[in-house]
């Protein structure tokens, strides 16, 4: 009991870039653009986050410099699929090979320097909760945004207009076309977003989370926020769902590891992506395979001229 809290901050703590990335990517796909460039988004924006947090001595400039970092790369994306109408796919690939390349270049000089943690917030009285207020209510800035981003971005897809013009656009965009909607505005303001918090993701994990940066650290996290998208099937509450059960997943290897279970580190270490594949599996043998994704998901737009 005495370690509970620190176990569930830690569950947090693994869950929160899972989490941020897949709310980027399901505001993409709401709109009918499939992204597979997330790990490369994540991974520049780890990469520009911990180089800018050095060099200015800031780690909220460096949480700042890491998603606009991924809403940069986004931006390329954005062009060649909405304006060039490139397959979705090959572009998202081709994107996250960009980017593990654009980051170890970018941060190939900050490699094993350790950043001091950012400052808790603590909220007074609550705080005191037994178990629950040392884990929930002691934690980074980035941890309480990202409770903030899931209540805007529901609100945002199902009560506002522009959420609602979105995922019109994305049922069906020669539709939305029709009645005068601006799709490739809006699908690239969608993938702009969808950047800027794989970018502020990966920014976390380099700042927060591990306070270091080593190539490769996004460690196939940018896949497994995809997957989260498609456990999802459109409801925002399965994102936190899945991002916290993953979350929790990865911090369960780790002290497995530590523990000298017996069994080899390897397998521990791959038991978040085999669960990533389970739950995939099972989403596809209850029927629901594909269930809840855009109409138009992964379709180029070429407006008639």
């Amino acid at each position: 009991m005495d370690m509970l809290p620190l176990i569930l901050a830690t569950i947090f703590t693994a869950a929160t870039p899972l989490l941020i990335a897949a709310l980027g990517e399901h505001v993409v796909e709401r709109a009918g653009v499939l992204n597979l460039g997330v790990e490369g988004m994540m991974i520049v924006g780890a990469a520009t986050g911990f180089a800018a947090a050095v060099l200015s001595d800031s780690s909220v400039f460096g949480l700042l410099a890491g998603a606009l970092a991924g809403m940069a790369l986004s931006a390329v994306f954005g062009v060649l699929v909405i304006f060039f109408a490139t397959n979705q796919v090959a572009t998202g690939l081709a994107l996250t090979i960009l980017g593990l390349g654009l980051a170890g270049l970018i941060g190939q000089n900050f490699v094993g320097q350790p950043r001091g943690a950012i400052a808790a917030i603590e909220i007074p009285l609550l705080k005191d909760i037994p178990v629950l207020g040392k884990a929930i209510f002691t934690g980074d800035p980035v941890f309480y945004l990202s409770l903030v981003l899931v209540a805007l971005v529901a609100f945002g897809l199902n009560r506002t207009r522009i959420g609602l013009l979105l995922r019109a656009v994305g049922e069906n965009h020669t539709s939305a076309h029709s009645l005068g909607l601006p799709v490739r505005r809006l699908r690239f303001w969608a993938i702009l977003f969808g950047g800027l918090m794989a970018g502020l993701a990966g920014a976390y994990l380099s700042l927060i989370y591990t306070r270091f940066w080593s190539p490769g650290m996004s460690a196939g996290r940018g896949w497994i926020a995809l997957a989260l998208v498609v456990f999802a099937a459109g409801h925002v509450w399965r994102l936190v769902l899945g991002a916290y059960l993953f979350g929790g997943i990865t911090v369960a290897q780790l002290h497995a590891q530590a523990g000298a279970i017996a069994l080899p580190s390897q397998l521990l270490s791959a038991l978040p992506y085999l669960m990533t594949i389970a739950a995939l599996l099972v989403l596809s043998l209850s029927g629901r395979k594909g269930g809840g994704a855009a109409g138009s998901l992964g379709q180029p737009f070429v407006p008639e001229r």
